[in-house]
């Protein structure tokens, strides 16, 4: 009962036409796996339904029973696999086939993304241990894109999921839709191996498939091909058959008319004009025929060599200077081939591939990767990965939801290929450069605020703008934290508080390492006691001030003396000093008795 109780919640889970899961909130997320909003009203665009009207007469050919359809499948795929000789087409796919699966800078085919550690991991065990997607996406893709069709039979286990696949062939296989008037939206599959003769009817007994068993990789680009996908050749089929007859036109018109042929004028002389003929049946058979013996019967006879173009010719001439001889005539000249080099760019433009890379231009120095040569390629490689992907997540969400995921973490993740171009994420690189210089000028020079550039230059809602904001906070306090590992050694998160910051370091201006009074408390209402406008004024140049009403002598030192006054008494000053000179000077000159005079000797 828990085995049919996990494939009903598969069979429940495909057999609408959108899977919507609610991730949170008002938040929706929806994964249009048959890509129904991509294809439009399957009903009404059908391949089927385009040609019915050109054989709306002949009697039993409807969709159900799809004889029609699939006999024009196989006579397409046919084509297709003839094209697939072709050097240049198949070139062309195996080009398509390694850009669609590059690798990334990790080495990486695919890049699972996901909140969920664990979804992550299942998803990675899956696609890259179960599926080896590394090895296997190459071919499943390059199937895709030459036949249009790919199909994967998944083999699902209860509580294992996704346990391996099955590549089943685009030949056996029919897509059912719109049988189910309950259902309109179920989509089942049927194998039928008699397809093969394009003669399979769908009502016939097979094996049935429901939608989660089949994981169907089809290349959505053209509406009529509904519900089966276009091949990416089909441009090209066309012109790959005109090339084709003008080639074989060409080798069939040189290989008759390249050889030399000689003219043998053989001079008949006087031979009877009815003896001519004979004459010369007889030097053409001498010349030309050799003997040969019958093994079966053991006769004698005389083969001729039929080369019917290339046969020389023999004419029969007299005259009086009419000898026997030989002349060359010679063979085809010329060898113009434009008409086959148009068809030739014809074919190169509807596979979108530019020469370069086809080896028709010598000089690729200089060009990294296709891609980055041609725009155009490299937004085709991408629309084929959305393509590839949206499988990718069909079998990741039965995957899930058969190892007993609940909702939300069914679709809680994001899956995509290498981006086919450098190109792409350079030019993102230098927008957001560009993006980042500008708004820094604008906040250096305050022309605008933050909240208008994030608005209009990164397009950002209120919302996203308050959010970065604490994303921004929260990044803050990991650079503190890696400062203080970095410079302290001290990891907050674990101890608890911080080392050798401001705040620290005012703990060092009071010895019982608190904080100092004052410094870490909360202003009361009013202010502090003393802090303010003093209630008493000051005595500050008042009588009552100790220095008076003019402490510094501004106004007393204005009244001492007027300028003239001032210089006469310097000039009196100078006078002084120097008489004191001269004074000092005269006294040193006097002549004073040394120790050694004798008249300094006291009397006995």
């Amino acid at each position: 009962m828990a085995e049919n109780s996990v494939f009903n919640r598969l069979k429940k889970l495909f057999s609408t036409d959108v899977i919507i899961r609610n991730v949170g909130g008002n938040q929706l997320k929806v994964i249009d796996t048959d890509h129904i909003q991509s294809g439009g009203n399957i009903e009404t665009n059908r391949r089927v339904d385009k040609w019915s009207r050109v054989y709306q007469n002949a009697p039993g050919l409807s969709y159900y029973q799809g004889q029609l359809m699939q006999s024009s499948r196989i006579e397409l795929f046919r084509d297709y696999e003839a094209m697939d000789t072709d050097s240049i087409i198949a070139s062309a796919l195996d080009i398509y086939a390694d850009e669609c699966t590059s690798r990334d800078e990790f080495g990486d085919v695919l890049t699972i993304r996901s909140q969920n550690d664990r979804v992550h991991k299942v998803l990675r065990n899956l696609f890259y241990d179960v599926l080896n997607i590394e090895f296997n996406m190459w071919p499943w893709a390059r199937n895709m894109l030459k036949l249009g069709d790919f199909y994967l039979h998944l083999n699902i286990a209860e509580k294992y999921g996704v346990i391996g696949v099955d590549p089943i062939s685009a030949y056996e296989l029919i897509r059912e839709e719109r049988f189910d008037p309950e259902n309109p939206h179920r989509v089942r599959f049927r194998r039928d191996v008699s397809s093969l003769s394009g003669f399979s009817s769908v009502i016939q007994n097979g094996e049935e498939y429901d939608n989660y068993e089949i994981a169907h990789f089809r290349l959505l680009t053209d509406t009529n091909f509904l519900p089966y996908g276009r091949s990416i050749i089909e441009p090209a089929r066309k012109v790959w058959k005109q090339i084709v007859l003008m080639e074989d036109a060409m080798l069939i018109h040189r290989i008759m008319r390249a050889a030399d042929k000689r003219i043998f004028k053989i001079d008949i002389g006087n031979i009877p004009p009815n003896e001519v003929d004979a004459f010369m049946e007889l030097t053409i058979n001498k010349m030309k025929k050799v003997p040969y013996m019958d093994p079966e019967t053991g006769q004698y006879n005389l083969k001729f060599n039929m080369q019917n173009m290339m046969e020389d010719f023999y004419l029969p001439v007299r005259g009086g200077e009419s000898g026997t001889s030989i002349d060359n005539l010679a063979g085809l000249t010329f060898d113009s081939i434009q008409d086959i080099e148009y068809l030739k760019n014809r074919l190169l433009g509807s596979l979108k591939i530019p020469k370069a890379y086809l080896g028709f231009e010598e000089d690729t120095s200089g060009k990294a990767t296709l891609a980055s040569q041609d725009f155009r390629f490299a937004r085709t490689v991408e629309r084929i990965q959305r393509i590839m992907v949206s499988e990718l997540y069909k079998i990741a969400i039965i995957h899930l939801t058969a190892q007993g995921f609940s909702d939300e973490e069914v679709v809680d993740f994001e899956l995509s290929f290498t981006a086919p171009s450098t190109v792409y994420e350079k030019e993102k690189v230098e927008l957001w450069t560009s993006k980042m210089t500008l708004a820094g000028d604008m906040i250096d020079k305050k022309l605008f605020s933050k909240e208008f550039i994030y608005s209009n230059i990164f397009n950002l809602s209120p919302e996203m703008y308050n959010d970065e904001m604490t994303k921004m906070a929260l990044d803050n306090k990991d650079f503190f934290r890696l400062d203080q590992i970095k410079a302290e050694g001290n990891d907050p998160v674990k101890t608890g508080q911080s080392f050798g910051t401001p705040h620290d370091i005012a703990n060092l201006y009071k010895g019982n390492g608190g904080v100092p009074k004052g410094y870490d408390d909360k202003v009361p209402q009013g202010g502090w006691p003393g802090a303010g406008r003093p209630e008493i004024p000051g005595t500050y140049r008042t009588h009552d001030h100790p220095l008076g009403w003019d402490p510094l002598g501004n106004k007393a030192i204005g009244k001492v003396y007027e300028i003239s006054d001032a210089l006469a008494a310097a000039g009196k000053l100078k006078d002084y000093k120097m008489k004191a000179v001269k004074r000092t000077i005269v006294e040193q000159k006097e002549e004073k008795p040394s120790l050694l005079d004798e008249s300094g000797l006291l009397d006995e």
